[in-house]
């Protein structure tokens, strides 16, 4: 219009001011969000009018206390117990409004419900719960509002649409659809905005029955817990801007970045987290198979027993991340998965972290095939590069650790002690150069695969130990 490109006349429709004398409907009321909505639009907007709807009304808890502090602030509030994912029972409650003076100036729809899990978990039923309270409530609230001049009209999605979050599948659908409304209705012409939360620090009805475990794979999501009053200040932000959806969410990209290794980088974050060159040609290397996986690199010039221990020790530092613990050790290797406290969330969660650190494919069952860490060690040693049996690199490896345990111990060892290790040292290179396999003079017959249990034991035995397992093991003097 400004260069009078423009063919015909042009009509700028100007967005309406919320009107501080009309009705603002917030759904969702009983809960924290809805509260806090409330009380911000009469005390720094000056909205005098409210309808808190609720499905249980002034039986939800704390609405009476709510009604009664925004009464004190000086507003007139109306308290109804309707279900929005109603329809018929949406347009009674909306009959009772005018359509003009103190109509309806404002939609705040903060509802919803969660019942997290899996995607295969997920029943019909499941679905249909938490569908109803977003997507119906949303559509029925949009259609039934367009008789009156509406200035504000703001849904209550979340970050889970529009990064994912693990066993949310259901909840991340029904706030896409949220955002895809608000979309909508800016392209006809009516306000929408669609806010996609990050996470309150205050609880609320939906996350106070989040444990530290929960809230831990959040952060480690990148998603960073923000005040109230933060919050607010965004609220009212994204009702100036011209956009259908914003992100309203403090991410910890730093730490993104710093576990891109283990923790895939949500797509719509890639191009805000700064990850090292070399980081990123790995990573894009290991997707197209053209480059071994840096585990299998390190474990193929380890002995078994060695691999063993170490892929235990993988599975434990990634068991207690997931479960919130601060140190590997609290996870006991031969309990079970679910009796350390594993659901299916944080089992989606241990599985999408191997697979990172492996280079696997692992099944989302993995906890439920190998139940305890123990026998997820053993699976992923036997699926990462295996090695022959009588590899001499893993020959090597045992002798290595034995000659370390002997020398660790020798000093206080008395003479006779000494003596007797040296004399079954010298019948076994004896035995290893001339008998090649026979049995030694005067003790038992012993393999190359002896070699392997013996420095496993040695690893962690004391000296007494030591003597009476070498004693044991290779005869008498």
């Amino acid at each position: 219009m400004s260069q009078a490109r423009h063919v015909g006349k042009l009509v700028l429709s100007v967005p309406a001011a919320l009107d501080p004398e009309g009705t603002v409907l917030i759904t969702g009321a009983g809960g924290v969000l809805g509260g806090l909505v409330a009380r911000h639009l009469v005390a720094e907007h000056g909205i005098r009018r409210l309808l808190l709807v609720s499905r249980r009304g002034r039986a939800a808890e704390s609405m009476a206390a709510l009604e009664t502090e925004l009464t004190a602030m000086g507003a007139s509030v109306d308290v109804a117990a309707c279900d929005v994912a109603d329809r018929d029972a949406l347009a009674d409650l909306l009959a009772g409004l005018p359509d003009d003076g103190h109509g309806l100036t404002g939609v705040v729809h903060a509802a919803g419900l969660l019942d997290d899990g899996t995607v295969t978990s997920l029943t019909p039923e499941r679905l249909d719960a938490v569908l109803r309270a977003k997507v119906d409530g949303a559509w029925h609230l949009h259609e039934l509002t367009r008789r009156f001049d509406v200035a504000m009209f703001a849904l209550f999605s979340s970050a889970a649409g529009v990064l994912g979050s693990a066993g949310q599948a259901n909840y991340a659908a029904a706030n896409t659809f949220l955002d895809g409304l608000a979309q909508r209705r800016r392209a006809m012409g009516l306000p929408g905005v669609s806010l996609a939360w990050g996470m309150w620090a205050e609880r609320s009805g939906m996350t106070g029955h989040l444990a530290e475990a929960d809230l831990s794979r959040m952060t480690r999501g990148g998603l960073v817990p923000f005040s109230s009053e933060e919050g607010l200040r965004l609220f009212d932000t994204a009702g100036r801007l011209a956009e259908g959806l914003v992100v309203p969410a403090r991410l910890d990209l730093g730490h993104v970045a710093a576990t891109a290794d283990t923790i895939p980088v949500p797509p719509l974050l890639n191009g805000l987290v700064r990850r090292p060159v070399v980081s990123r040609r790995a990573s894009a290397q290991d997707e197209s198979g053209a480059q071994e996986a840096p585990l299998a690199r390190r474990l193929a010039g380890l002995g078994q027993g060695e691999r063993r221990r170490t892929l235990l020790r993988l599975v434990q530092e990634h068991a207690a991340t997931v479960l919130g613990h601060g140190s590997a050790s609290a996870v006991d290797t031969d309990r079970g998965f679910l009796e350390l406290g594993f659901d299916s969330l944080t089992a989606v969660e241990l599985r999408n972290r191997l697979n990172a650190a492996t280079g696997l494919r692992l099944p989302a069952t993995l906890i439920f095939d190998y139940p305890t860490p123990a026998a997820l060690a053993a699976q992923l040693n036997a699926e990462i590069a295996p090695v022959a049996a009588d590899d001499p690199s893993d020959v090597a490896a045992e002798l290595d650790r034995l000659e370390a345990a002997l020398l660790g111990t020798g000093a206080a060892a008395d003479e006779d002690t000494r003596a007797m290790v040296a004399g079954r040292l010298k019948r076994l290179l004896s035995h290893w150069d001339g008998g090649r396999g026979g049995p030694a003079p005067d003790g038992p017959a012993t393999d190359s695969g002896d070699a392997q249990d013996v420095a496993e034991h040695l690893e962690t035995a004391e000296a007494d130990e030591l003597f009476a397992f070498i004693d044991q093991e290779f005869g008498t003097s």
